[in-house]
């Protein structure tokens, strides 16, 4: 629920933490519960930030995850220790790729045991070698993302010291040191294949297969080393869900949390006093003073509260998240496979690997690609209780449609026109329909359920949408680019860098030395994890000589 937006209950904190996202509620329970006095400052009327549960068609009780929908990242550790009554389900199929070869619909579909996986890739593939290639990549995968995964909430290794515990040379080349294309194609010769394992390498990520600032190889890391595995989750009860549950705990814990209180100046001797001010929805301004200050939000939202520069070149987004509310699900032109089963993992559309090759081509020259890829999934598939139970037992149906390869600069090159970015958002989910419409046999349309007021049930964000909603820095929903998960050699000499403050050893560190980033922007951040969250706190922690309660 909502906090009541009144002024902060006193006015010094051992630490103040700003933004109210899914990171800032960890740090909170974590500091509260090692007996700090703890303020969370939040802009919304509610915390959660990405990580939130809407209702956003108007008479429909269906509770849809807004903005972040998926769950992988979020360590068992933090659960663990903060008593978060939250669960996940594990998807019965990973994955459905629709095609049309030789006039012929058909498509791969992976998951359902070891036996029907292996059938489906040799009945798509005509031969057994794309799924002994899958097998190999993957085992390969799982054994970095079991030894690299545990490290992310511990302080923040060197990349020596990383490469060492990965122990396995091979796969450290393939994934940290050479454009992961180079290992996609060594790996696969059919392109379907390849664009299925690429896709990990794209999402909300502008790159190639064969970027040399290895960009793509950051985000695959991050996708496939989920909980040690890879594996990506449904939340029960949706992202709004471990939110609510975060707050509970941090609020349990302690700690203050005052919704509607927008920080706007941070100000810091850069040792051991810091003053936030913030004002509420009423334009009310006040100030509170910390020892130590954690901004959940942006490095460029962090530059505005400090008044120094922002990063550079400007952060951008890349990607387009559709949610939409079906009466049923549409049936497929591969009356081979079960909608049911097909919409349950990932939906692929034009993901092949050229196709994604020729999207990023076209929106690296400032054209909306003709043929935009997506995945798409229904989370109410393997959680229906986020529809009411009505909608339930009539076989409603969520569909979650992420687009890839559309960077925010599509859509803020008019800005002499202001309605020049809904244009584009609109002409781009009607061409991402429309390629998801060649594989079925009936349109979507069709399918849609209506508002209450008689409209399609489908809401769409581009990068724009984001920044404006979430001020997420050019839309970009890591907050900037992915960094791998370690701290750089000294260049000079290849030996480690010595992290001489606790928040450099965690991977939290700003200019100042009391004033530590835990948002997606820091080292380890990305995704929905709470990584950066409990790191911060470790790091307060870990430098007031305390230990987590």
């Amino acid at each position: 629920m909502p906090d009541t937006p009144s002024r902060p209950a006193r006015s010094a904190y051992d630490a103040v933490i700003v933004g109210g996202g899914h990171n800032g509620l960890v740090a909170a329970a974590y500091l509260a519960r090692a007996g700090l006095a703890v303020l969370v400052l939040e802009r919304a009327p509610r915390t959660g930030g990405a990580a939130v549960s809407t209702r956003p068609f108007r008479g429909v009780d269906a509770r849809l995850s807004a903005y972040s929908y998926l769950v992988s990242l979020l360590p068992r550790r933090i659960v663990d220790d903060l008593g978060l009554r939250f669960a996940v389900r594990r998807r019965a199929v990973s994955s459905y790729t629709p095609v049309v070869r030789g006039g012929t619909p058909t498509g791969l579909l992976v998951g359902g045991g070891e036996a029907r996986t292996r059938e489906a890739f040799a009945r798509f593939t005509g031969s057994e070698r794309e799924y002994a290639a899958w097998q190999r990549f993957y085992a390969m995968t799982e054994r970095v993302a079991a030894r690299v995964f545990p490290t992310l909430t511990e302080p923040l290794p060197s990349r020596s010291a990383l490469r060492a515990r990965v122990d396995d040379g091979a796969a450290w080349e393939a994934l940290f040191e050479r454009p992961v294309g180079e290992a996609v194609e060594e790996h696969f010769a059919d392109d379907t294949v390849r664009g299925v394992v690429l896709t990990d390498a794209l999402i909300g990520t502008f790159s190639h297969a064969h970027d040399p600032s290895l960009l793509q190889n950051r985000c695959l890391l991050y996708h496939v080393i989920g909980g040690g595995t890879g594996d990506w989750d449904v939340p029960v009860g949706g992202m709004g869900a471990l939110t609510d549950a975060l707050a509970d705990a941090a609020r349990g814990a302690g700690a203050e949390i005052r919704t509607g209180h927008e920080a706007y100046a941070i100000e810091t001797d850069g040792h051991s006093a810091a003053v936030v001010r913030h004002r509420d929805e009423a334009g009310e301004e006040d100030a509170v003073t910390a020892r130590d200050v954690l901004v959940g939000a942006s490095p460029d939202t962090l530059a505005a509260l400090l008044g120094e520069p922002g990063p550079q070149p400007p952060t951008s987004g890349s990607q387009l998240k559709v949610n939409m509310l079906l009466r049923r699900l549409p049936r497929l032109r591969d009356e081979a496979v079960d909608p049911r089963e097909a919409f349950a993992g990932t939906f692929h559309v034009a993901e092949g690997y050229a196709q994604l090759a020729e999207a990023h081509r076209q929106a690296g020259a400032g054209e909306l690609p003709t043929a935009p890829p997506s995945e798409i999934y229904c989370h109410s598939l393997t959680d229906p209780t986020i529809l009411g139970p009505d909608l339930a037992a009539r076989g409603w149906q969520t569909m979650t449609l992420f687009g890839l390869l559309t960077p925010a600069e599509l859509f803020t090159g008019d800005a002499d026109d202001p309605g020049a970015a809904d244009a584009r958002r609109d002409a781009l989910l009607a061409a991402t329909l429309a390629q998801l419409d060649a594989h079925l046999a009936e349109p979507l349309a069709d399918c849609l359920a209506t508002d209450a007021d008689g409209r399609p049930c489908v809401e769409a964000k581009s990068p724009v949408d984001l920044e404006r909603e979430l001020r997420l820095p050019g839309g970009h929903i890591f907050h900037g680019d992915l960094s791998f998960p370690y701290a750089n050699d000294t260049p000079a000499t290849g030996d480690d860098t010595t992290a001489d403050t606790a928040a450099a050893r965690w991977g939290v560190a700003t200019r100042h030395a009391n004033v530590l980033l835990c948002g997606a922007g820091a080292v380890r951040g990305g995704g929905v994890s709470g990584v950066a969250g409990q790191n911060a706190a470790m790091a307060v922690l870990e430098a007031r000589g305390a230990g987590p309660g």
